[in-house]
């Protein structure tokens, strides 16, 4: 029986497993590693993260997106965006020094029995732990607007099912959203010769300036510190102090977590929207069809006007919602069991331990109790320490008793072996 399994081999996957092993547990990760920087972004995206605050975290701080870019002759300097699929590269070079081998296939069900949990991979091997750390990213809780929902995927889908835009070449696409998914998609679309508008229900668009100098007068750091989700004080506390929010009341965390660091362009993608595509703010879309030769959208405006377009493709970049019932991958009776907060996400404590014991998570899905750091790679650090901590604590609480009684007809694998390192 493993003390530790990890679902998911994405940034915060990634540097839980490295805390855990190197920590002594016996722990098995699953997932593709990287999987939606990999197979969910298309080329020529860059991270909107400051390099400085797009580690991955082991405990040593060995393994920086530095030292892999100065191994690789690659710049990580302040307000220099770094290309996703060197990002996603970085966090293969990471897992290779830092994490027990990745198992990827895909884990389909984990269910809690007495002692610990039972997961099933997807070609029906079963695996027993006596903790899990869910850290499924946002794949799970895609978000597409009602209206558009159950129009065939040849005529809408979400900006994250896209590792390529060449698809889209000489067509018409209308990109829904106003953050920085919709904008970088809509321009990457417009440079490769696609007739694309940007449809938002804000009535302006948003932009992040460029950061301030890392090196400035005191004063300045003084008024508007530097942090992982960028300058000034409240994102300082955001980034740096994800424990402290988690105190706050809990309407306070959730007015937060629902308005703080909304959809919004970074700055070197500015000018290459602005040049080359067309821009409907203050549109919501109230229906949708299917027309000959692609989407018909119904969209009313603020001040109430109602209008209609066509377009061969809608490409909806409206974000992700972390909603317990979206955890497919729980069994009916885990999932239904877990205490949610309001908006549906699930309850965790001061180290992310779900309101069932031994089950942690990890990402977007604790958002809403630890603050918006959990939606960027930064807040993986964290996590990752305060985790595992959690992890090893509930371990000692509950001994070992052999093995995990598995459903009739299961397949026992080998007991683990602690990693050493």
């Amino acid at each position: 029986m493993y003390d530790l399994l990890v679902v998911g081999a994405g940034p915060y996957g990634l540097s839980i497993a490295a805390h855990a092993a190197s920590a002594g547990l016996s722990l098995k990760v699953f997932g593709r590693p990287m999987a939606s920087w990999r197979d969910h972004m298309p080329g020529g995206m860059f991270l909107k993260s400051e390099p400085w605050a797009s580690n991955l975290s082991d405990p040593a701080g060995r393994w920086r997106l530095d030292v892999y870019c100065a191994e690789n002759g690659l710049t990580a300097r302040h307000a220099h965006p770094i290309p996703v699929e060197a990002f996603a590269e970085y966090g293969l070079w990471f897992a290779k020094h830092a994490v027990p081998d990745v198992d990827e296939r895909v884990i389909t069900r984990l269910a809690s029995v007495p002692g610990g949990f039972v997961a099933v991979t997807e070609d029906g091997q079963e695996l027993q732990a006596r903790t899990v750390a869910l850290a499924v990213g946002v794949m799970p809780f895609i978000e597409v607007p009602q209206a558009l929902r159950g129009l065939h995927p040849a005529l809408v889908t979400h900006s994250s099912h896209h590792s390529d835009l060449d698809q889209f070449r000489g067509k018409d696409v209308t990109v829904i959203g106003g953050g920085q998914a919709a904008l970088e998609t809509a321009a990457l679309l417009a440079e490769q010769g696609t007739r694309v508008r940007v449809l938002a229900r804000a009535d302006r668009l948003v932009w992040n300036d460029m950061p301030p100098a890392w090196e400035r007068p005191w004063w300045q750091s003084a008024r508007s510190p530097h942090s992982g989700l960028g300058p000034g004080w409240k994102n300082w506390f955001y980034s740096e102090r994800p424990g402290l929010f988690r105190r706050l009341p809990e309407s306070t965390r959730a007015r937060i977590a629902a308005t703080a660091l909304g959809p919004a362009g970074a700055w070197w993608v500015r000018d290459r929207v602005e040049r080359a595509v067309e821009v409907l703010p203050g549109h919501e879309v109230t229906a949708a069809c299917a027309v000959p030769g692609g989407v018909r959208l119904d969209t009313v405006s603020r001040d109430g006007a109602v209008r209609s377009l066509e377009t061969e493709h809608v490409i909806a970049a409206t974000g992700f919602k972390a909603r317990c019932d979206r955890l497919g991958l729980l069994a009916p009776e885990l999932r239904g069991a877990l205490a949610t907060l309001p908006d549906g996400s699930p309850e965790v404590g001061h180290t992310f331990e779900s309101s069932h014991p031994g089950l942690f998570l990890a990402g977007l899905v604790t958002a809403a109790g630890f603050g918006p750091a959990m939606r960027f790679v930064h807040g993986a650090t964290f996590t990752a320490s305060t985790l595992v901590q959690g992890v090893r604590r509930r371990l000692r609480s509950t001994p070992a008793h052999g093995t995990v009684p598995l459903p009739t007809g299961a397949t026992r694998t080998e007991t683990a072996t602690p990693v050493t390192r």
